[in-house]
């Protein structure tokens, strides 16, 4: 089970956060040093890591997924690595969507890997060397920005505009992975996702700091059919509360909604429960792309919900359409110059 993360955290600080500080402390001292003091990798194939400053999702996955069509257009053979977070492999795989199940990789891998060859590692080192096996020619790492175990040549943080930093507290007081200063110091550029002012202290201090900021927003996929449909919307994401407001923005008329825990796997009685109030009074179902991953195939009434599920797909689109060629063009450049310093040290 995969543990969700504690509702104080995305509101105004409170005496949960205050009396967890101690921790906190030194949470973020070990994380800060290992950002800044580690040892790093060099990839085998230029990187772009796409990662946030918070536990839970700000849109990487998306994100992740709108740089590989860039690479792609550029000419360029993407390849995913991930971590394989909700999966119980923990060997290195390259991810089938026609073989594996969310169980066992993960629901964003196999997401990403509907869209480019995926990769999942828990040794992030191990997987970029496999991913340049497989023919990749860069590599997006889907989250690990604090891990220290690479060299980035592109790292890109994405904060969403309505929940920003929660109570701005670091594990366990709130949910920052890293002190902010370390962060912004190994960041190449910050991606802002959506409209609302909770990201803006961070983007006027990423700013001065000279780093380069892009705005974006996610965009529903939708043919307008749910319009007026008066829907059971169910989800078990990071911010269940922001897919909700995209059922909403469908013209969909939301009767009941059901969140469960990010990741979670389902259980038969909670298909059936889904299931059986969506029939009785007359709902249509609605959930998101990465939940209905999840459903496992022959896992009884599994196959039953996915087809009475209707999914509301997404993707983020950039305010600067050329961004994400840009974000790829930078990443080749520094590769390129990185590599040619290996070349000079190993000459000396």
């Amino acid at each position: 089970m995969v543990s969700e993360a504690p509702p104080f955290w995305w509101t105004r600080a409170d005496w949960r956060a205050y009396a967890l500080w101690p921790f906190s402390w030194l949470y973020g001292r070990v994380a800060g040093l290992r950002m800044d003091r580690a040892r790093r990798s060099m990839p085998p194939a230029p990187l772009i890591c796409v990662g946030n400053f918070t536990v839970g999702g700000a849109g990487k996955t998306p994100t992740a997924i709108a740089l590989a069509r860039a690479a792609r257009a550029r000419g360029l053979t993407p390849g995913f690595l991930s971590r394989g977070y909700g999966g119980s492999l923990d060997v290195t795989t390259v991810v089938d969507p026609a073989h594996h199940r969310a169980r066992d990789v993960g629901d964003e891998p196999l997401l990403l890997a509907r869209e480019a060859l995926t990769v999942i590692c828990r040794r992030r080192v191990e997987g970029a060397r496999k991913l340049a096996a497989e023919g990749a020619d860069i590599i997006i790492m889907d989250d690990g920005f604090q891990s220290a175990r690479l060299t980035f040549d592109f790292a890109l943080l994405v904060i969403d505009s309505g929940r920003g930093l929660g109570n701005g507290h670091l594990v366990p007081s709130g949910p920052v992975r890293a002190p902010i200063a370390n962060q912004l110091r190994h960041a190449t550029a910050l991606l802002k996702i959506g409209r609302g002012p909770a990201a803006d202290l961070l983007i006027r201090r990423a700013a001065r700091a000279g780093k380069a900021v892009y705005v974006a927003d996610t965009m529903r996929l939708d043919d307008g059919s749910l319009a007026g449909v008066r829907v059971l919307a169910w989800a078990g994401i990071a911010d269940p509360e922001k897919f909700y407001r995209t059922v909403r923005e469908t013209g969909a008329i939301i009767e009941e909604t059901q969140s469960f825990p990010d990741h979670h796997h389902y259980s038969e009685d909670e298909i059936a429960d889904l299931l059986d109030r969506a029939d009785s009074r007359g709902y249509t179902l609605v959930t998101t792309a990465k939940d209905m991953v999840r459903l496992e195939p022959g896992h009884g009434r599994a196959a039953e919900l996915a087809a009475k599920s209707r999914v509301i797909e997404i993707e983020v689109r950039f305010d600067d359409p050329a961004a994400p060629r840009k974000i790829i063009e930078a990443t080749l450049d520094h590769a390129r110059a990185r590599k040619l310093g290996m070349a000079k040290e190993q000459r000396r």
